[in-house]
Order: structure tokens, then sequence, then C-alpha cells
């Protein structure tokens, strides 16, 4: 039950497929809202599976190589995290017919996907619950969740207080899985998908299941269905209890996301989030640092863009980090071309495919930075150590992957600066020659020191081209 290798040489994609492209008007609900309407919690945008086909191309040429797919399951909301039948597609979505070409065309693609698994709770239409609701005490299946008192109050308005739903919302009936029933339910549904061929899933407030075996037992069953399958869990915190061979295999990674977006945004010095970033990559085996999923924005987030204001020097910065940074980059839906949007809902705007309105340049530069990560195995697979500049202002770290040896600077400040790096200190040995790699920046060598001129709010790769023997 090793780490799936796979994980860290890939550059995720998150899709929230209603609002990502409609590529069939025929699963178009009637109330559905025009492509480009603020999105609201209730509305249908139409965008499906037949839309991701569609759009496959797009994300090849992106550079994607793995797809985090939003819940597909039927539901009467359009996030989708209020399941009402685990085992079909929704029809607003398409079929299961269509899922499944979905997946052919992305592994034809050498793209993997992982599915959004929301374990903990399920929607009030779920057959067990629904059963409830019709028989109240002499349901059959009272003891799939948490039930305080009869008769169960699901409709009115307020808080669940008769049976415990997920943050109180009547909406969302949290599932008893102590009972043998349920685990046995959830554990075959997450081999079924397995087994139909996705590569992976990812867990919806795993923290929020009290019962550690249960976790044990579904990272067995997924594993023994495919080794190679990738388990992550969405742990808002790092806890390292959750990362290992009796839970999963990496972490959406906040806390990293958290520490680079304050750094940005001026709210921590430099030294607390090298400090923050060392401290981090120790809590964990480096094979399961390989395998977080490192992200500046979700479904659960404000638009990264938005949260630095519109800076777009800084949002290059932001995934300069991302890009050399060890785990596995994972870009929302959009934020390659610049969309913007609040917290939820107004995060899950629909893609504007309208190229006019697409910042091309912040396309072009993550564009560059995957094909870098792609080609680049020390941004993948190197240890990372943090390089004194000399420089208040600057960070540095470098990549090191046996002889090969990457360095990455950045300007943080408002002022350009020009910094002197000892090439010995950064792993350059007996080096004549380096190149920068993300522009055509003049450096001049000198008793084994290069000095590099760096603009505010900018950064540079560099890159040695010759050793001597």
């Amino acid at each position: 039950m090793t780490v799936p290798r796979w994980v860290q040489d890939s550059i995720f994609y998150q899709i929230f497929p209603d609002r990502f492209y409609n590529g069939s008007r025929n699963n178009d609900p009637v109330n559905i809202q025009p492509w480009g309407a603020p999105p609201t919690n209730y509305g249908f945008a139409g965008g499906d599976l037949r839309g991701i086909i569609d759009r496959m191309y797009y994300l090849t040429d992106l550079g994607i190589n793995a797809i985090y797919l939003n819940p597909i399951f039927l539901s009467p909301s359009n996030h989708r995290y209020n399941t009402v039948d685990y085992y079909k597609v929704d029809p607003k979505l398409g079929t299961q017919s269509e899922l499944l070409t979905m997946l052919d065309v992305a592994h034809r693609n050498n793209i993997r996907v992982i599915l959004d698994g929301v374990f903990n709770h399920c929607g009030r239409g779920f057959f067990a619950f629904n059963d409830i609701l019709e028989n109240q005490s002499s349901s059959a299946y009272v003891n799939w969740f948490h039930i305080h008192k009869f008769p169960i109050d699901a409709y009115s308005p307020g808080d669940a207080t008769t049976y415990s739903g997920w943050w109180k919302y009547k909406s969302l009936p949290k599932f008893n899985t102590n009972e043998p029933a349920v685990r046995k339910y959830i554990l075959d549904v997450a081999r079924y998908w397995i087994e139909q061929g996705f590569d992976g899933w990812r867990l919806d407030v795993p923290n929020e299941i009290d019962d550690d075996g249960f976790w044990y037992e579904f990272r067995r069953v997924v594993k023994n269905t495919n080794n190679d399958a990738y388990l992550l869990g969405e742990i808002w915190d790092g806890n390292p209890r959750w990362v290992g061979e009796d839970h999963f295999d990496g972490l959406m990674n906040y806390p990293v996301r958290t520490l680079l977006i304050d750094l940005l945004l001026q709210k921590i010095h430099i030294q607390e989030f090298t400090a923050g970033i060392e401290k981090t990559l120790q809590k964990y085996p480096i094979e399961n640092s390989r395998a977080m999923l490192n992200l500046l924005g979700s479904h659960d987030t404000e638009r990264i863009l938005t949260m630095f204001k519109g800076d777009l020097q800084k949002l290059k910065l932001a995934l300069l980090f991302l890009f050399t940074y060890p785990g596995a980059p994972s870009i929302y839906y959009g934020d390659e071309i610049g969309l913007t949007g609040g917290s939820d809902p107004d995060c899950r705007k629909t893609f504007p495919w309208d190229e006019n309105v697409w910042n091309t340049s912040l396309r072009q530069w993550v564009r560059k930075l995957i094909w870098l990560r792609h080609d680049i195995g020390a941004f993948r697979r190197g240890n990372l150590k943090f390089v004194n500049c000399g420089s208040e202002q600057s960070l540095a770290y470098s990549r090191l992957e046996e002889d090969k040896v990457i360095l990455v600077v950045m300007n943080l400040g408002n002022t350009p600066i020009e910094i002197t790096l000892n090439l010995l200190k950064c792993g350059f040995e007996h080096t004549e020659v380096v190149k920068t790699l993300l522009s055509p920046t003049p450096l001049s060598i000198s008793n084994e020191e290069v000095k590099l001129k760096l603009s505010p709010w900018t950064g540079e790769i560099i890159e040695p081209m010759e050793k001597i023997n």
C-alpha cells in the first residue's frame, strides 16, 4: 500500500462540473441560468460531462495530467455535496456512459481522474434517510444516522435538532459509520468506482468521521482494488495523524497556501514563512510530502486573484512557488485566466470561454511553469533548501535531485534589488555558466558568485548550463 508515484508527477486541475462547460443541451434543467450569470447557491448553469470531454483539448494544451472532479453523483444541488445516490450519475451532468467516456478520453490523453467522495453525510433524499422520514422510529434504517428523537423534523426552518446534520444543516444528515451496514455501503461504493477505472478519491471532511478505524478499512478496500489509487484528505490544519498507512496518501495543503498568501500580502516576514515551510515539510515522510495537493484556491475559498486584490505580479509569484514546491500543484478552474470571485458561491462562476476576456499573459505564465515542472525532475522529486541571499526582501531556495540543482529567487519588495549568490552555497559546484529560465536576464559570474537584478515582485529560476570535469 505505497503512495502512488504518479502523484508527484501530476499537475491537477479542479473542475466544478456545473460551471466548466455546457457540452449538451439535452440534459439542461428547465430552470437553467444563462452562462455567465452571477452564481447562486441554488441555480444551475448547465456544465456537464460532455463539456469536460469537449474541452479536454484545453487541458492537454495547458499541460494538465490529472483532474480532481467535484461531486458528480445524483443530488438536488449544484455542488452535489448532498448525495442522493452514490451509484448514479446526476442526469443533469449526463449518463454513466458519458462519465466512463470522459474517463476513457482522459486516460487516452494520459490524464488521471479522482472523484470527490462525500461519506460523512448525504442528502435528505438518500434512500435510508428517506425511509426514516416515511416510517420514523419504525424504519429499518434508524441506526444509519445519529437520531436524537422522533418524530424527525427535516424541513422546517432552523438547525437540525432531531438528528445530527453536518454543521447542523438539516439538508445534510450525518452517517453513523459505526453501523456495519453503513460501513459496508460506503466501502462498496468506494470499491465500485475504483473498479470502473477512476484513479482515486478526494475525501470530503474526513476528520468529522470520528471512528478512526473507518479510514483504515477504506484505505485497504481501495488499495486492494488498485494499489496505485490516490487517497487525498481534506484536512485543513495539515495534522500529520491523517497521513500514512492508516489514512491518506496526501492532504489538501491549505497550511502552505495560508503561509504563501500571508507572505505575499506582507502579513508575515520571510523568516516566518521559511520557518513555517520547513516545519510543514518535517511533519510528513518524504513520499507523503510529495503527494500533498498544493493549491491556491478551491471551491471553498475566495478566488486567488481576488485575495491579491487584482495584483497579477503577486499571483504570478504565488504560482511560481506552487510549481516549484514539493507536492502536486493544483489549479482551480479559471484561476489560470484570471477569473475573480469572493467566497462561496461567488468563487464558483462559470468558465468564460470567450478568449477575448482571458488574461492571456497569466495563462501563458501558468503554461510555462507547468511545462518547466514537467521538464525538470528536481521540481518534482528534489529536496528543498532555503538559501540566504543577503537581502531582507528576497526569498531563495534550491531544489536538489541527485546532482541536479535548480535555484528559485524572488523579490518580495516594492523596490528593485541586486542579489549576489554564492554558487557553492547554492549547490552549483564547479559551475561556469548559469542561465535563467523565465526571462532573458543577463547574469555576470565572478569568483563563483552571480549577480541577479530583480524588479519589484518578480522571480527567476536559475539553472547551471555546464560543469568543469
